[in-house]
């Protein structure tokens, strides 16, 4: 049986049905993303009769029940609760683009190349058009969401097109009445009848290639099954604004008639409350993204597998692997969501609940947020247990290992995988090591290059320094209690940039985390640029702070550092020193010794870290 037809269809034919409510889009499309640039291509090509490609569309009343939603800019033309005929499967994004930019009244809300979001009105330049036929881009005019343009910081209007006349006396058609320009030509006709042949003749060149445009439809028959319309929804969306995992899932699930969509964003519509909102409650877990959240339901789910191969005598390739690799979250089922969507929604909370234990206050603090997925997914199995002495001490040994050893950077798929299913074996034998605990090293000089705060290393031994109970200079509380309190804090030299200078101090030298650590803004003023023998005794005397010597050094040294040292401005020693504490510390973490380098580290370090404060 022939599951589906070919034809073509006048363009003027599919906006009306769009706009009728006869063709809508499966609630689980994305929205529309196109920028401005990409809508006055769309424009060009069809004015100069140019392919744009086929659409695809599905029949309604099949196998297939799908959730709907208007295509946007045609909402308020549709009554609420119209039924469409067809669903749009592939050529959201372009006739979207023309429902809006042809539409009657509305600008379209559309973005700059940069993501900056704008409003839209779409003209041609007809004396350009007819000039240069051949050139229709520079033709096309886009005005903001008063029909203007303009300059010098918005004083200046270089082009007024807010009226009729004022369109007709410039001379600028608009968009808006391609596929029906009477209104207009009545208007010009009445405000510059001279200019009416040169309208006539952009007519026949512009106008009508719009209305006699034809654009090739597939039809999937209602009778298609719900594993081929997904099927060819992933095949069809491969190009163009490629589709997420989450997407291409959320289409899968819609098929059976789950909204996915609606469990992850929630919806007052459909009052579905948010999943991801539920989450982010936790201000460690905010940006959790769908994705992370898929890939740790895959590990789930093909540990399963793997053990029920391992359970069925299956050896070698017959055993299937544990995965959260692209190819394999998308085949979660629905079944796979409903088993562990809810215990791993868990999992994430007690994800942010450990991070809190190893002193992660902010979101922003945290080094990688990919290893998210596997620490959610070990706690899940886990349950309570993560709590068990030595489980937890193994945890966080892994954790840090995975930190201070710069593990998660880049594709991490395999590490995600083989760290969910080591862990959980190392809680139940002691020498079954995790490869990210065994591979995982810090070299001393690698201290002497970590300069940028977005590197994950640099954000972890900050917090290994704050979570030893680092006070700030100033004011009389920790670090972390002033940043939890949204106290400005500052990163700041510990010999400061000025003095390091003065003594010809190279930068690369004075500008690592060796000499730097957090303190409030109104320490970071007392500090100035003065050398530390300068500035300790103006903090430490402050009438409001007034501090003995002790007092100051303990202070100064619960930021990890020698106050004796930091007093005479030794600065050499003094980053020896601290060099010597950072480590300690972080071989504590990483619960193995640091080995001390035989030559000069001499790391690669990534160019945007370089001199970063």
């Amino acid at each position: 049986m022939n599951t589906f037809d070919s034809k073509k269809l006048l363009l003027d034919e599919l906006l009306k049905d769009i706009r009728q409510g006869d063709i809508q889009l499966p609630d689980f499309q994305r929205g529309w993303v196109w920028d401005d640039d990409h809508i006055q291509d769309l424009l060009v090509s069809i004015a100069r009769s140019f392919p744009i490609g086929a659409v695809m569309l599905l029949e309604t009343g099949g196998e297939v029940q799908f959730q709907t939603r208007p295509v946007e800019g045609a909402e308020s033309d549709i009554p609420s609760g119209k039924s469409p005929e067809e669903l749009i499967l592939d050529g959201q994004q372009r006739l979207t683009t023309l429902t809006q930019a042809l539409g009657p009244s509305d600008p379209v809300q559309t973005r700059t190349s940069k993501g900056k979001k704008i409003q839209r009105y779409y003209y041609f330049d007809i004396r350009k058009a007819i000039e240069n036929p051949s050139a229709l881009d520079e033709a096309i005019v886009a005005v903001d969401e008063n029909r203007q343009i303009r300059s010098n910081f918005g004083r200046d209007v270089d082009l007024d097109l807010s009226s009729r006349e004022r369109e007709c006396e410039k001379l600028h058609f608009p968009c808006s009445q391609i596929m029906s320009s009477d209104e207009w030509e009545e208007t010009l006709q009445e405000t510059a009848p001279s200019n009416f042949g040169t309208y006539m003749a952009f007519r026949k060149m512009v106008l009508s290639p719009f209305r006699t445009y034809q654009l090739p439809v597939i039809q999937l028959k209602k009778e298609t099954s719900k594993e081929a319309v997904c099927l060819v929804f992933e095949k069809v969306n491969t190009g163009g604004v490629a589709l997420s995992v989450f997407e291409l899932i959320t289409a899968s699930f819609a098929a059976e008639g789950y909204n996915l969509r609606d469990d992850w964003f929630g919806s007052q519509t459909r009052d579905v409350g948010s999943r991801k909102a539920r989450i982010e409650r936790d201000a460690l877990l905010k940006g959790t993204e769908a994705t992370e959240f898929l890939q740790a339901i895959s590990l789930l789910c093909t540990s399963e597998l793997r053990k029920a191969d391992i359970a069925a005598g299956n050896t070698g390739k017959q055993i299937r692997p544990v995965s959260a690799k692209r190819a394999d979250v998308l085949q979660l089922s629905l079944a796979d969501w409903k088993q562990w969507a809810d215990r791993l929604e868990k999992g994430f909370q007690l994800a942010g609940r450990f991070l809190k234990k190893e002193c992660f206050y902010n979101r922003r603090e945290l080094p990688y947020g990919t290893q998210l997925v596997p620490l959610a997914a070990v706690l899940t199995q886990l349950g309570e247990r993560w709590l068990e002495p030595r489980i937890y001490d193994k945890l966080s040994q892994w954790f840090w290992s995975g930190v201070l050893g710069e593990l998660y950077g880049g594709a991490v798929e395999t590490r995600i995988a083989n760290d969910f299913e080591e862990l959980l074996q190392w809680f139940e034998d002691d020498a079954g090591v995790p490869r990210t605990v065994r591979d995982a090293s810090f070299q001393p000089g690698r201290l002497d290059t970590l300069r940028s705060r977005l590197s994950a290393a640099y954000k972890g031994i900050n917090v290994l320094v704050l979570r030893e109970s680092a006070q700030d200079w100033f004011w009389k509380a920790g670090i972390q209690e002033l940043d939890a309190d949204e106290v400005a804090l500052d990163i700041h030299h510990i010999f400061p940039r000025a003095w390091c200078e003065k003594q010809d101090i190279p930068r690369d030298r004075y500008d690592s985390i060796l000499n730097k650590t957090p303190v409030s803004y109104k320490a970071n003023r007392k500090m100035s640029g003065d050398a530390p023998s300068i500035y300790i005794p103006r903090i430490q005397n402050e009438k409001q702070v007034g501090l003995d010597d002790p007092q100051m050094d303990a202070l100064l040294a619960s930021h990890a550092l020698d106050p004796e040292l930091l007093r005479l401005d030794e600065f050499d020693a003094f980053l020896e020193d601290r060099r010597t504490r950072l480590v300690t510390l972080i071989e504590m973490a990483m619960g193995k010794k640091v080995e001390a380098e035989e030559e000069p580290s001499d790391y690669d370090v990534p160019e945007a870290e370089v001199f970063a404060l």
